[in-house]
Parts: structure tokens; C-alpha cells; sequence
């Protein structure tokens, strides 16, 4: 293995050994607290223009296979971990983590202290940070860093976007797939591909539709309900999407979830704001503010929602308890809901899954509403 180099923006530099492709990479380092789950994590688009740790010490012991996959690759900028495991065991394993890597130009070091860079992100905030088997010279390292964008101000939607609309039609593995009963329009701001999976399971056929897709085109489609996807980057520039779902508040019943709802509170007139670390992994605790529960969630975003700035027009229906953050929220007139959290979990745990459900009844309601029958 070749020698690597993680440098930080504040100088802080962390050496050890290259177990993915040559070369550099800059990003947004942050930390992902998940145990399990690296090949989720690697292909879901949200991670675009980050550099990720893991902070579970073993990475690779279960190797990657074509089945448990978010997206058709990698998406994120690089992947830090403190031991890889280059002989994977397991079953259902068709080849190592490092080959999956190397194939997709992806940048990866071993062999640092991921518990003293977790430490200093949550001290000190994600920053930038380059990732290089190449170069070794922190001066120079750190002046091509300084030269580089930051993730607020960027687009990234456009980058993992698909070009086409097309059908989905696949239901969670080893489920039998129910007959299709309604018709959801899912935007594809980097969608991963277990909240298309949960829709079908819930009798929903799908038509996914690229980030810039009009309003008026989605209604055309006459879809029972519009979905909201997951994305990269800063809300605030994807500047076509809140246009968009300007267009359909009202219109028909939506669903955002992470950046959707992000998209979905800038639309209603609100603002986000950029939190210090962001929330990455399976273990986010939230409260259901209206049964009091509490739901363990997966997470991964670095910006949230300011409810102060809509609270005429939505409830807060979710927190984070371990910042308060915004977690979840209600249109007060309209079948409008939204998390910022991932329901359809992948990797992370289960308990929000009975969103999907909640979003199909909302279809039944809406046509019961229509019909006179909602009275």
C-alpha cells in the first residue's frame, strides 16, 4: 500500500496508507457514526462534494456486493477509516471494498486516528479538507485546499441528478412487490434507492424525474402524490427546485425528505442555516412531538430548516434531541409534510418507516377531501 495524506484547512494533517485509487481529493470532511452499512453510505448521493470518516474502527470486513447499493456508484469525494479489511466474509460479498474504490477513482486512507479527527470536527466544525496519495508537501497541499470552493453557495443536485425520466419498479429485496395502486413523481435530487423501493412496497408506482423538471410537467403526469428526494449540498442554490415546489403547494400532496425538506421549507418562504458538524449515521435520536416517542433515525445532512421563519405556515412535528434542531414538519392547510431525517433507513435503523404509509394515506384523504367525503 502507497502512503496517504489528510490535511485539514486549519493545518491539522493526519498520515497513513492508500487503500483505494491515486490521487486527490477535496471535500467537506465529515464523520459518520453508523457501525455498519459502507456500501449505503459510499453510493448515496447525498455525500457529494464530502470526504467521509467512519468512526466504527473496522471497515471493509463484509465486502461490497451489486444488491446494497443507494445509487449506480460512489458518489462522495473521499473515504477515511482507521483499519480497512482487505479479505471480506460474507456471503453475499462479490469483491473487496478497495476493488469498488479503485474502479470509481475514489480516494481512500487507512491507518489514522479517526477518533481524534471525529474529536476535532466536533470541536472545531466540518472543514475542508484534501485527501492525496500524490503530494506530500503540506504548504502546497494546503494552498490548492484554500483555492477551492466550500459546499455552501454549490449546486451539487445537478451533478447526481439522472438525465431522463424513468420508471421504478423494484420493491425491497426478498418482498413480494404489491399491485400498484397509486402514482408517485419522485424528483430526483440524488434519491437513494431505498426510498423508491419503500414507495413500491407500498403499492405505489413510480416515475423518477430529474432535478429540473417543471411543476407543470409533474402535474401533467397527474401523479397522486409528489416526493421530495434527498440531495448533496446547499439548498439555497438549487434555487429551480424551490421555484418548482413553489408550483405544487396545494397542487398535490408532497413529501420531502432531507434536502426535500429543506427545498420544501425555502419554498414556503423560509430559511436554512449550516450547522457546525451536520448529522451523519444511524443513531439520531427524534421526537415525535405529538406522541412524545421517540424514533432512533439515519441521518445525513449539514444544513436544517429555521421553523421560526415559517411557523404561520407549517408545525414543527420533529426534534433532535441531542440539538434541537428542526427534524420534522406539517403544512397547516395542505397534505404537505416533511423530515429531515431518512425513513427509509439504509443503512440505519427502521423506526420511521411508517412515513411512507402516512404519505399513501394522505392520497386516499386527499381524494375522500375531493369527492365530499372528507367532510
Amino acid at each position: 500500500m502507497s502512503r496517504a495524506i489528510l490535511l485539514l484547512e486549519d493545518g491539522t494533517c493526519f498520515l497513513g496508507r492508500s487503500f483505494g485509487a491515486e490521487g486527490e481529493a477535496v471535500g467537506e470532511v465529515v464523520f459518520n457514526t453508523s457501525m455498519t452499512g459502507y456500501q449505503e453510505i459510499l453510493t448515496d448521493p447525498s455525500y457529494k462534494g464530502q470526504i467521509v470518516t467512519m468512526t466504527y474502527p473496522l471497515i471493509g470486513n463484509y465486502g461490497v456486493n451489486p444488491e446494497d447499493v443507494e445509487s449506480q456508484r460512489p458518489w462522495l469525494e473521499g473515504f477515511i477509516v482507521k483499519e480497512y479489511s482487505s479479505v471480506p466474509s460474507n456471503w453475499r460479498a462479490t469483491e473487496p471494498l478497495d476493488q469498488l474504490l479503485k474502479r470509481h477513482r475514489i480516494v481512500a486512507i487507512q491507518g489514522i486516528d479517526t477518533r481524534a479527527l471525529t474529536r476535532k470536527i466536533r470541536d472545531r466544525g466540518a472543514m475542508q479538507g484534501i485527501l492525496s496519495t500524490e503530494q506530500f508537501e503540506t504548504a502546497s497541499l494546503l494552498k490548492k485546499l484554500k483555492s477551492c470552493p466550500t459546499l455552501v453557495g454549490q449546486d451539487l443536485v445537478k451533478r447526481v441528478t439522472c438525465a431522463e425520466p424513468y420508471p421504478w419498479k423494484e420493491g425491497a429485496w426478498r418482498e413480494a412487490v404489491p399491485a400498484s395502486i397509486y402514482h408517485v413523481v419522485a424528483y430526483d435530487f440524488g434519491i437513494k434507492q431505498n426510498i423508491l423501493r419503500r414507495l413500491v412496497q407500498m403499492g405505489c408506482r413510480v416515475t423518477v424525474v430529474p432535478a429540473e423538471t417543471s411543476a407543470e410537467k409533474v402535474l401533467s403526469m397527474n401523479p397522486d402524490g409528489v416526493l421530495l428526494s434527498n440531495g448533496p449540498g446547499d439548498p439555497e442554490a438549487v434555487t429551480y427546485a424551490i421555484r418548482n415546489t413553489e408550483k405544487l403547494i396545494g397542487k398535490k400532496p408532497l413529501f420531502g425528505i432531507c434536502l426535500g425538506h429543506q427545498i420544501l421549507g425555502l419554498a414556503l418562504g423560509g430559511k436554512c442555516k449550516k450547522l457546525k458538524f451536520g448529522h451523519h449515521g444511524g443513531n439520531q435520536p427524534i421526537m415525535d412531538l405529538a406522541t412524545r416517542q421517540v424514533q432512533i433515525t439515519a441521518e445525513n445532512h449539514g444544513f436544517a430548516v429555521d421553523i421560526q421563519s415559517i411557523e404561520k405556515e407549517v408545525e414543527l412535528t420533529h426534534v433532535n434531541l441531542n440539538d434541537n434542531t428542526v427534524e420534522g414538519m406539517r403544512h397547516r392547510t395542505f397534505p404537505v409534510f416533511s423530515v429531515q431525517y431518512h425513513p427509509e433507513a439504509s443503512p440505519g435503523p427502521h423506526d420511521a418507516q411508517f412515513l411512507f404509509k402516512r404519505f399513501v394515506e394522505s392520497f386516499a384523504n386527499q381524494s375522500a377531501s375531493a369527492c365530499g367525503g372528507g367532510k
